[in-house]
């Protein structure tokens, strides 16, 4: 009998149950694009089936007839054929295989494709709550383990019944107390399998959740934030040691599948053995009273060992399909996500931009429910340590008594209202976590308020397209995010049909050129994971470039300098000039000379606006900004 995984016996009561049809009939609308090839694959293999069904009876021939008779010329087409027909089913077998990796493949894409759309349009809160790693096991793992139910179990699952049919059929012709006697093992197999594939599906969960966990390690750790980190704390040997837990849960799994696999394999071969000597014995003794030939013998012996194997496949195909299901449960779940974001099916286009902001009574709360969100999803540092870093949502949500001046509280915004006319200047001020950069994510739709609106041009941001907000508006956060790729294509994120022209104007406004200019490179430069082969100030005004190269109406952005030297902050300074002119600005102020030049300025302190009104205005009220101006700005 030749080899076969482990997983091609398994059966177990508890798979059906997970099967629903309506899983079943999502599972197979990934394949419907491929179902001519998913047809003819089952044309090849009925083909193939068909002739590996000769070569037993050519034998029972030559042994019977052939070598009897001494018939040379005989024995030469028999030998011949014998030759010929694995060359024929090697053909169709090699066809077989292209059509199941093109549908299989081709459902990989799909899925991959479409699993990778949905997280694109998923919220900012869910990325703040969920591990790239995970999200990576989802788009690789989990997507290929879900082929196997397209480009394998089903067409395996069909072929194996037909086998099985034929080769009982041709075996009944030959002697059917001795197929009974083949079949009678048969039951033996579905109880073994049926005891021993509960455990195997659930090891097979097991090792998909602690391969994400794993994975989700390496991510946190080895991208250039997470190295830069571990180096700085000396944290090397002990992220080396969660890394080897997580490795040791994996491989102790994998040692617990190939154990419990090679003992199932032992329990199969044995009952195959009990089958085979029945068959054999009983075959036997009829040659020797010669009720039965030598070559009749020979063959119902080789039948017997492709029938085994074909009722093994056919019998636990349904526990390979439910075991693919795991991870299309997996995939589904994603998939399934509601999106907190959406776009309204009969959206207002808006072309011509004016670019007035308003905020009518805005109140917002970080949601504190696990709804849209993976529920599996597992932090490492807040499961093995005693305490863990909180995210600006969870410290927001802290309910309990702190210090007075603490910006902890429930609502990230409470009440705000104010309005940004079109070229105007407004500038955010107030303590750290009071709010500001909660309050810019809403402009840009990262956020919907939890009550009151935000308009744009008199509009409700969530009456209007997704696109024409994004391309309306251009947001340069505090911390610079690059591709590893050159500075070109960072440039060039922002608006791809730029030109060289452009693209140079855009870096000369942003008092960069000279110094791409000057690089052996230039504009081709790698600028390394994350920009980190650039300084901060470097990056930043880079970001100026990107975003002043989309020539967007509105512009948000938080202009934190405190890392930078004196030089470039200069240049920046001089670059945030031009950026604001002839563009509705809302800034997160950190330094004078933007509030100066500010038409509004808002001081926010714990989700509230306290105090409005001009640089003048609120030095003269004598309240918090008089008192943040002469601690933070006024040096």
């Amino acid at each position: 009998m030749r080899n076969r995984n482990w997983r091609s016996y398994i059966n177990a009561e508890d798979e059906k149950p997970h099967i629903s049809f309506k899983l079943v009939k999502r599972v197979l609308g990934y394949a419907k694009p491929y179902r001519w090839q998913l047809i003819g694959s089952l044309l090849t293999i009925l083909i193939y089936t068909g002739v590996r069904l000769l070569s037993p009876l050519i034998l029972r021939h030559l042994i019977d007839v052939t070598i009897p008779e001494k018939d040379i010329d005989r024995l030469l087409w028999i030998a011949l054929g014998l030759l010929v027909l694995p060359i024929i089913s090697g053909f169709f077998q090699i066809i077989t295989r292209r059509l199941t990796a093109q549908a299989g493949e081709g459902v990989i894409y799909d899925l991959r494709v479409s699993l990778y759309n949905h997280l694109q349009r998923m919220s900012l809160r869910f990325y703040t709550h969920t591990q790239l790693g995970e999200l990576i096991s989802r788009l690789n793992n989990d997507v290929v383990g879900a082929q196997t139910a397209i480009s394998s179990t089903l067409v395996t699952l069909v072929t194996n019944f037909i086998e099985i049919l034929s080769i009982l059929a041709v075996m009944l012709t030959l002697e059917w107390r001795l197929t009974l006697m083949g079949i009678i093992i048969l039951p033996l197999f579905i109880i073994a399998a049926r005891r021993l594939g509960r455990v195997f599906r659930e090891i097979a969960r097991k090792q998909m959740q602690t391969n994400a966990r794993m994975n989700a390690t390496m991510n946190e750790t080895l991208n250039i934030g997470g190295a830069l980190l571990v180096k700085l704390f000396g944290r090397t040997e002990a992220e080396t040691e969660r890394f080897a837990r997580r490795s040791e849960e994996v491989k102790r799994l994998g040692i617990h599948r190939a154990t419990m696999g090679i003992v199932f394999m032992v329990i199969v071969h044995l009952l195959t053995a009990v089958g085979t000597a029945l068959v054999y014995g009983v075959g036997g003794y009829l040659v020797i009273i010669d009720l039965f030939t030598l070559g009749t013998i020979v063959a119902f012996g080789d039948y017997l060992s492709r029938l085994y194997i074909a009722f093994q496949g056919f019998v636990n195909a349904p526990v390979e399909f439910a075991t693919s299901m795991v991870s299309f449960e997996r995939v589904f779940e994603v998939i399934d996500l509601p999106v907190d974001i959406e776009e309204k099916e009969n959206a207002i286009p808006l072309a011509d931009i004016a670019g007035e902001i308003a905020f009518s009574d805005v109140t917002f709360k970080y949601p504190d429910t696990q709804e849209g969100l993976l529920n599996d999803v597992y932090r490492p540092y807040l499961a093995e340590n005693a305490g863990g870093l909180l995210s600006e949502e969870e410290e927001l949500q802290i309910s309990t008594t702190m210090p007075v001046g603490s910006q902890a509280r429930e609502l990230a915004l409470k009440d705000i209202s104010f309005r940004a006319n079109p070229g105007q200047l407004v500038a955010l001020v107030g303590p750290s976590g009071a709010g500001k950069t909660t309050l810019t994510y809403l402009i840009p739709r990262l956020y919907d308020p939890t009550e009151g609106s935000i308009r744009l041009d008199g509009h409700d941001l969530r009456d209007l397209r997704l696109d024409d907000i994004a391309g309306a508006i251009g947001m340069v956060t505090q911390e610079t995010y690059l591709f590893h790729d050159t500075i070109k294509a960072n440039l060039l994120y922002a608006n791809p049909a730029a030109t060289d022209k452009a693209l140079m104007d855009a870096c000369r406004t942003a008092n960069i050129h000279q110094f791409i200019s000057e690089l052996p490179d230039g504009y081709n430069t790698i600028v390394g994971e994350r920009g980190y082969r650039l300084s901060g100030g470097e990056k930043q005004r880079l970001a100026l470039a990107r975003v002043l190269l989309k020539d967007p109406r509105i512009m948000i952005l938080d202009e934190a300098t405190s890392h930078l030297d004196s030089e470039s902050e200069a240049l920046i300074q001089e670059a945030l000039e031009k950026l604001y002119a002839n563009r509705t600005s809302i800034v997160i102020a950190h330094r004078l000379s933007t509030i100066l030049s500010a038409d509004l300025i808002l001081v926010m302190d714990k989700g509230e606006i306290i105090e409005r009104g001009t640089h003048q205005d609120l030095l003269a009220q004598g309240g918090l900004y008089a008192h943040l101006y002469e601690t933070q700005f006024n040096k």
